[in-house]
């Protein structure tokens, strides 16, 4: 459990993460910003994911909380859960303003609407190890499965399994493209997974061993984002090619990764209580107000602002005019 894990117990749960191409080194830290930060409220609490709604709605998840956070108009809402949620870490939002959560606890998967009804969908598994979860376009909720070994998707309330055909697994991440394509980190195989939307799949080899792939997002414009949490590097992968940048001489403890509207790619830096920014090849760092913040996920929403929920207690925000939109 999360919330029974050091931070670096944590990182290392997590898969601690190169790729060929460019191993370029450019980071410099920005210039002090001013950061918005909410405190969750209880002191135990744990914030894991987070996710921007359409409507301006901020989820995040809470480890071992009877209840869900959301963010509206600067007010934190606590939403009741069915019970206490344990590694919360797949989240994302749905166009009609839901909320969908991987619930291990409920060994499945739980829609929470925006005025707070609860719906569960339960896997036939007696015991449930998740990762990270998507909405695809159609509406469908695409989750890592590690108990199935492979990707599940949940439409109309059915849960479709899609075993990786792969003798290395560990799913971890997972991110959908526009045109429906999903794709996934395998950790200990060291691949990235793609399944196109006309249900081919392939396991593509990172070029560097024993990279172990953490979180992974997709721009407009289709290249693939990742982290590589051993390897301090992020990731990208585009027609067929790879390419990366270092992200410090010391291990960030990179986890999250979210692409902006402007395509900056933005990942939390565990170890260095910090946001960065990957923009035309080069790194900023932005250091957040507190030395001990933990920001283990982000997210940016329509207007490009930056949030991210932070392990020690915090949900915070960088706006977008201190995130240098452009």
């Amino acid at each position: 459990m999360l919330a029974s894990l050091g931070t670096w117990k944590l990182a290392a749960a997590i898969g601690i993460i190169v790729l060929a191409g460019g191993a370029l080194l450019l980071v410099d830290t920005a210039p002090e910003a001013r950061f918005v930060e909410h405190r969750t409220g209880e002191p135990q609490d744990s914030p894991i994911a987070i996710a921007a709604g359409a409507d301006g709605s901020i989820w995040f998840t809470i480890d071992r909380a009877d209840a869900i956070g959301r963010l509206r108009n600067g007010r934190i809402e606590r939403l009741p859960t069915p019970s206490r949620n344990i590694e919360p870490l797949g989240l994302a939002v749905a166009a009609d303003g839901s909320a969908w959560y991987t619930d291990l606890a409920g060994r499945g998967i739980t829609r929470i609407s925006s005025a707070g009804e609860i719906a569960r969908f339960v896997l036939d598994t007696p015991i449930t190890r998740l990762g990270r979860l998507a909405i695809a376009p159609d509406g469908a909720a695409w989750f890592a499965d590690q108990t199935g070994y492979g990707m599940t998707r949940l439409k109309d309330g059915v849960f479709t399994r899609y075993q990786i055909e792969s003798t290395r697994g560990g799913p971890y991440g997972v991110a959908v493209a526009a045109d429906g394509a999903v794709w996934a980190t395998l950790q200990s195989g060291n691949q990235l997974l793609h399944r196109a939307a006309n249900g081919t799949s392939r396991t593509i080899n990172l070029p560097r061993d024993g990279a172990v792939p953490t979180d992974v997002a997709v721009g407009a414009d289709g290249a693939v984002w990742f982290l590589q949490f051993r390897a301090n590097r992020i990731g990208r992968f585009k027609d067929g090619q790879f390419s990366d940048v270092e992200a410090g001489r010391e291990n960030a403890g990179l986890s999250g990764i979210a692409v902006a509207p402007n395509g900056d790619v933005w990942f939390g830096m565990l170890r260095r209580a910090s946001l960065g920014r990957l923009r035309d090849g080069h790194i900023a760092v932005f250091a957040l107000p507190r030395d001990n913040a933990r920001p283990f996920s982000v997210a940016v929403d329509r207007d490009g602002n930056v949030w991210y929920a932070d392990i020690t207690g915090f949900v915070g925000m960088l706006p977008a005019r201190s995130a240098g939109a452009r």
